[in-house]
């Protein structure tokens, strides 16, 4: 079961039974299809969008999502040893005959997916429910042993992904959500939220070795010390941030680092993406930001968000602050959540989080030990250099929030729900 008061619903998913597992999947699929039924009914060809890095076609999204729950499920003779499972076993053939060579990201390029004879809206949707129907019927005899449950809560938590991932794309292409989502903006930063916590620091268990689901990059729970430091309750806020862009810092690249500074050459118009001044007033107009295809007033209380960790990292510089490294972010986050472990996300006092993923100052890396997970894709690849980003966005389904997890983009991406907290140099 899922428990209605769990103040985290992300943790609670990681340790659903089989019901709870079933109406979480549920909801998922059902916000899924609102945001992908906007995307159909607002886009010009209907699921066709341009080419862009950032970017994926809204229909091979839901194929891709079809496919990934009945790859790890139906298909997989190992589905009952969880993370144990290998992931070369040879498997049952798709519902689809050709599914294997049009929805494995592993296999299928990026840039060609552009170019597959996917099938239509109406074909996808029916494939989408037969794989979830297979699914469902399994579930309903499983154990509630954390193995037998481990690809259930892996498909759930990839589903909700992906419908992250489908709103910041809606973002992009300006496709209206009002209606599909439950909030499309920040909340603003409450009073009590506004300043700052000292915290004394002291020696913490980074990472997860507790029952229930964790991604491999979790696993490997060890202690690290961590020195007393002064962070920021809450997310950078327009109001902080804008003094820097009026100050014509964009401009300078005294407070950039190198590559910072190179990205803000090829990429930043001088202003955060977005954010555009009055076209009537020019310069002396108020700040207004785009948001799903409509501008409106910038609400100076609002987390400042589509930022890159360059612009981030310039800030700090400008106001002689700096990023938390992730260990810090988890010890605050974990303090606010108090002995009971029961998180604050989003709260009017302690550590406010949940309204926009935020950059830290470390590389996403292997914690000790780390043994990949079947999914071998997720994590293993990334740990190129490659920053930490924790907490979750606004846009962010409240199933998937967990102060545990470790998001990992780019330097450099400023598409995603993303902004920053600064602490004391």
């Amino acid at each position: 079961m899922i428990a209605a008061t769990d103040s985290n619903p992300g943790n609670a998913v990681r340790h659903a039974d089989p019901e709870g597992l079933e109406t979480a999947l549920h909801d998922a699929r059902c916000q899924l299809l609102r945001i992908h039924a906007a995307f159909a009914a607002q886009l010009p060809s209907g699921q066709a969008v341009p080419y862009a890095p950032e970017l994926n076609l809204p229909l091979w999204e839901l194929g891709h999502i079809g496919w990934f729950e009945d790859y790890w499920i139906a298909r997989n003779p190992q589905r009952l040893l969880g993370s144990a499972a290998d992931p070369a076993v040879p498997r049952a053939a798709p519902l689809r005959q050709n599914a294997d060579r049009l929805y494995d990201s592993t296999k299928v390029a990026h840039a060609s997916r552009w170019h597959l004879d996917l099938p239509d809206t109406a074909r996808t949707h029916g494939d989408l429910g037969q794989i979830r129907a297979r699914t469902l019927a399994l579930l309903r005899q499983s154990s509630s042993d954390d193995d037998a449950l481990y690809f259930y809560r892996l498909v759930l938590l990839h589903e909700l992904m992906h419908i992250d991932a489908a709103v910041y794309m809606a973002q992009h292409l300006a496709i209206d959500l009002r209606g599909a989502i439950d909030q499309i903006e920040p909340a603003p930063v409450p009073a009590a939220a506004s300043g700052e916590v000292a915290l004394a620091g002291g020696c913490f268990t980074l990472g997860s070795g507790a029952p229930g689901f964790a991604f491999d990059n979790e696993l490997g729970a060890h202690e690290v010390h961590v020195a007393p430091f002064v962070i920021d309750l809450a997310p950078m806020t327009w109001q902080r941030f804008l003094p820097f862009v009026e100050a014509g810092a964009y401009a300078d690249p005294q407070w950039w680092t190198a590559e910072g500074w190179a990205w803000q050459q090829r990429h930043s118009e001088g202003r955060p993406r977005y954010l555009y001044r009055d076209p009537v007033l020019g310069l002396d107009g108020p700040w207004q930001r785009a948001c799903f295809g409509q501008c409106s007033a910038l609400d100076p209380q609002q987390p400042a968000v589509n930022l890159s960790q360059h612009e981030a990292q310039a800030w700090c510089a400008w106001a002689g602050r700096r990023l938390p490294t992730e260990a810090e972010w988890e010890f605050a986050a974990s303090a606010a959540a108090g002995p009971s472990g029961a998180d604050r996300a989003g709260s009017d006092t302690g550590f406010d989080w949940g309204q926009v993923w935020e950059w830290t100052a470390s590389e996403f890396a292997p914690y000790p030990g780390f043994t990949p997970h079947p999914y071998r894709d997720y994590s293993q690849p990334w740990f190129d250099g490659r920053p930490v980003l924790r907490g979750a966005a606004f846009a962010t389904p409240a199933q998937f929030k967990d102060h545990r997890y470790r998001n990992f983009f780019e330097a450099g991406r400023n598409d995603i729900f993303a902004g920053f907290r600064s602490c004391a140099v």
